[in-house]
C-alpha cells in the first residue's frame, strides 16, 4: 500500500475506532483508533485508577483472520511513556512490531504511535497488554482472535457464537502503587486481591448480568486466556463440560474437560453445548497453588432461563500433580490443517537432529538490599536504547553484550545476580532444545516472542540428557507460553527461522519486572528482506540511535 494512501486512510479514521480496507492483490487491512486513557473502576468494590482503551475496561477486541494486516493507532494520552504488546502473535520477520523495551521505544505521553503488522500464518486465540512497568495491573489488555481461512476446514462444525474470556488475578492497589512497592527494594507485591471474569465478578445476589448467553441446545465456543500478574487459575463451568480444540495456535486432540488450569499467558478455546436445565450457570475461575484460594464468578445465562445459578460451584483440583497429568494429557491434531492447507502431522519435529541445547535455570535473590529476580543469574535490565535498535544500527557493543549467560546454567549452588542487559545470541534456522528448570517453591510460567514451539515435557525433578526418552516426539502441542512446577522442569524444541530480537520472559509480572527475562537475536547473514523487513519509516527512536542516520536498507 502506497504511503500517501495508507496516510490518507489513518486521517479517515480519526473519526472512527475501526475500519477495514482491501487493496488489490493484498490481503485485507482492519484499521483501529485506540485512545488510552485513565479512568475509574470498581471491579473489586474499591474505586481505583485504571488504563481505559476508548474508554473500555477490558480493552476492544480485535476480530482478524489469518493473514489479515492488523493497524492499530495508539493516542497516548497518560502522563507516562506507554507500549502494547501482542502476545503469541509471531511477526513473521518483523520484531519491529512486538511492543516489548528491547524492541521498541516507549510512545511518549500526549503524542500517538502506529503499529503494523500481519498476522501471518497463524490461527487462534490470543490477547494484548501493555509491557511497560506494572501498566498490566491496571487494565489495557483486551482479547485478540485470529480466524481461519474459509479454504482452510477447521475440524469442529461452526459454534453458535465465539466468546472471549479473560481470566485473572486483580489488585486492588494501583499499578503506580505496586511499582513503587517493587521499586522500593525488599518486598514482593505479595497475594492479588480477587480474580476477574472480564474485568467483572458475580456478586451472586440476583442483580448480576450475564457475561454470555446460550441458546438450549446450541454449541459455543469460548476463548480462554489469563491475562493476570500472578496466579494460575482454573475455570470451569457450572454443570458443562469442555471439549479443548485449540490452545494457542494449534489444533488439539478434542478431549473432554470438567475443569482447566490455565497458567499466566495461557489461552485454550474450548467448545461448550448448553444441554442443561435452562436457567442461569456460574463461570468460575479460582486461584491455584495458593494456600488462600480466591474465586471470580461470572453468569451463563440460557436465553430461555428460568431460575438463578445454585450458589453449589463446581470444586477444583488441589495439587500440582493433577495439573502436571492435565498437561500431559494435551496432544496435538495431527491431521487439522491449522492456518495452511497441509496438516499440522506434516511437520516432524521430533525427527530433526538437536545442534543445541540451553539450559535456563531462574533465581531470586537480593542485589544490595533490593529483591531481582534472574536467569542464569543475570536480571534484565533495559538500556535507555532499545536493543534491537542498537543492533540495526552497528552500535551494540555500546548497549549489550551478546551471551553472557552460559548454555549450561550457572555454577551449582551459585545465588549471585548480576544486573545486565540479557541478550542471547543464536543462529539462524538452527532447531534449538531449551530446558527451563525451576528450583523454587512456587510456578514459573514461561513465553517466547516471535515463535510457537513444540512443549515436549515437563517433569519433576532435575534435568539429565537421559530424560530425553521420556520426551514426546509426536504429538506435542506447538505453543508459545509453558509452566513449569516447584522443583520440576520442562522442555521445548523450535527452529529458531524467524529473524529478529525476540523477548523470552517469566509470564509472572513481578518476576519479570524484577528482571526474570531476557532476548534472543536471530540474525540472517544474508540481510535480506526475504528474510527481516527494514526499520518502519514511522519508528519511534531514542536513546544512542536518535538523530543517527538510518542504516542501508535490506534488498532482495
Amino acid at each position: 500500500m502506497g504511503r500517501v494512501m495508507f496516510s490518507a486512510l489513518l486521517q479517515l479514521l480519526c473519526l472512527s475506532s475501526v475500519a477495514v480496507w482491501t487493496v488489490r492483490g493484498e490481503d485485507p487491512y482492519f484499521f483501529f483508533v485506540w485512545n488510552v486513557s485513565y479512568g475509574t473502576i470498581s471491579p473489586l468494590g474499591v474505586p481505583q485508577q485504571a488504563i481505559l482503551i476508548n474508554g473500555q475496561f477490558p480493552g476492544p477486541n480485535i476480530n482478524s483472520t489469518s493473514n489479515n494486516n492488523v493497524i492499530v493507532n495508539v493516542f497516548n494520552n497518560l502522563d507516562e511513556p506507554f507500549l502494547l504488546h501482542w502476545n503469541g502473535i509471531q511477526h513473521r520477520k518483523n520484531s519491529w512490531q512486538d511492543g516489548q523495551l528491547g524492541t521498541n521505544c516507549p510512545i511518549p505521553p500526549g503524542t500517538n504511535y502506529t503499529y503494523r503488522f500481519q498476522v501471518k500464518d497463524q490461527i487462534g486465540s490470543f490477547f494484548y497488554y501493555p509491557s511497560i512497568g506494572l501498566h498490566r495491573a491496571a487494565g489495557a489488555f483486551g482479547g485478540l482472535r485470529i480466524n481461519s481461512r474459509l479454504l482452510i476446514p477447521v475440524p469442529y462444525a461452526d459454534p453458535e457464537d465465539d466468546y472471549t474470556v479473560l481470566i485473572g488475578d486483580w489488585y486492588t492497589k494501583s499499578h503506580t502503587t505496586l511499582r513503587k512497592i517493587l521499586d522500593s527494594g525488599g518486598r514482593s507485591i505479595a497475594r492479588p486481591n480477587g480474580v476477574l471474569i472480564n474485568g467483572k465478578i458475580a456478586k451472586g445476589d440476583g442483580t448480576d448480568e450475564p457475561l454470555f448467553t446460550m441458546k438450549p441446545g446450541k454449541t459455543y465456543k469460548y476463548r480462554i486466556c489469563n491475562v493476570g500478574l500472578k496466579a494460575s487459575l482454573n475455570l470451569r463451568f457450572q454443570g458443562h463440560t469442555m471439549k479443548l480444540v485449540e490452545m494457542e495456535g494449534s489444533h488439539t486432540v478434542q478431549n473432554d474437560y470438567q475443569s482447566l488450569d490455565v497458567h499466566v499467558g495461557q489461552c485454550f478455546s474450548v467448545l461448550v453445548t448448553a444441554d442443561q436445565e435452562p436457567k442461569d450457570y456460574y463461570l468460575v475461575a479460582s486461584t491455584r497453588f495458593m494456600k488462600n484460594v480466591l474465586v471470580g464468578k461470572g453468569i451463563i445465562r440460557y436465553t430461555n432461563g428460568k431460575g438463578p445459578a445454585s450458589p453449589e460451584i463446581p470444586e477444583a483440583p488441589t495439587g500440582w500433580i493433577w495439573s502436571l497429568n492435565q498437561f500431559r494429557s494435551f496432544r496435538w491434531n495431527l491431521t487439522a490443517s491449522a492456518a495452511r492447507p497441509n496438516p499440522q502431522g506434516s511437520y516432524r519435529y521430533g525427527s530433526i537432529n538437536i545442534t543445541r541445547t540451553i539450559k535456563l535455570f531462574n533465581s531470586v535473590s537480593k542485589v544490595d538490599g533490593k529483591l531481582r529476580y534472574a536467569i542464569n543469574g543475570v536480571s534484565h535490565i533495559d538500556p535507555e536504547t532499545p536493543l534491537k535498535h542498537a543492533e540495526y544500527f552497528g552500535v551494540g557493543d555500546k548497549v549489550f553484550k551478546y551471551n553472557i549467560i552460559s548454555d549450561e546454567g550457572p555454577p551449582e549452588g551459585s545465588t549471585s545476580i548480576t544486573l545486565a542487559p540479557n541478550v542471547v545470541n543464536v543462529t539462524f534456522r538452527n532447531f534449538v532444545e531449551i530446558i527451563f528448570e525451576n528450583r523454587e517453591k512456587s510456578i514459573q510460567s514461561w513465553h517466547l516472542n516471535g515463535y510457537s514451539f513444540f512443549a515436549v515435557a515437563i517433569e519433576p525433578g532435575r534435568w539429565s540428557p537421559d530424560k530425553r526418552s521420556n520426551y514426546n516426539l509426536l504429538d506435542a502441542v506447538s505453543r508459545h507460553t509453558i509452566q513449569v512446577y516447584p522443583n520440576s522442569w520442562a522442555a521445548i524444541f523450535l527452529t529458531f527461522d524467524n529473524a529478529g530480537m525476540w523477548n523470552l520472559r517469566s509470564e509472572l509480572t513481578e518476576d519479570r519486572y524484577l528482571g526474570q527475562q531476557l532476548y534472543i537475536s536471530v540474525l540472517s547473514p544474508a540481510l535480506s528482506l526475504r528474510d527481516e523487513y527494514n526499520i518502519p519509516d514511522n519508528v519511534l527512536l531514542c536513546g544512542l540511535v536518535k538523530g543517527m542516520p538510518l542504516p542501508k536498507p535490506y534488498s532482495i
